[in-house]
């Protein structure tokens, strides 16, 4: 697992299904708008049944976790101003967290992606906006 931070603060987690530690690992922080976690179990395991109680939960932002289930695509972190931070190449097999910031994505080949984010979603003009890079 890789934590890109810009101005001490992380931004992006870039991690792979194979690194995925024994049991429930989540790699984002309790207070992050999107929680993300591995399962890595034996055969036989039962999570007990159970179902997630209603709570009242606000988010300040859209964040969201990017599964390259196939190919390769190239994420260029930028900082809200359009300032180049990195560029993170995900392969097959591994996902990327966005938190925060700016990101661009190109598809490098062929490619399947999983995106989840938070919710609930207002539309284009209300959940992003575009910025020109620097």
């Amino acid at each position: 697992m890789r934590k890109i931070l810009h101005n001490n603060e992380i931004i992006c987690i870039v991690a792979n299904l194979e690194d995925a530690k024994e049991g429930l690992d989540f790699l984002s922080e309790d207070n992050d708008f999107v929680q993300v976690g591995t399962w890595n179990y034996k055969k036989g395991q039962v999570l007990p049944l159970h179902y997630h109680n209603e709570f009242e939960r606000s988010a300040l932002r859209t964040s969201e976790c990017v599964f390259v289930f196939k190919g390769k695509i190239e994420c260029n972190l930028h900082s809200e101003d359009g300032e180049f931070i990195e560029t993170i190449i995900v392969n097959e097999g591994e996902f990327i967290i966005n938190l925060s910031q700016a990101h661009e994505s190109k598809i490098l080949e062929d490619t399947i992606v999983l995106e989840v984010k938070n919710g609930p979603y207002f539309g284009p003009e209300k959940d992003r906006t575009r910025i020109e890079k620097k």
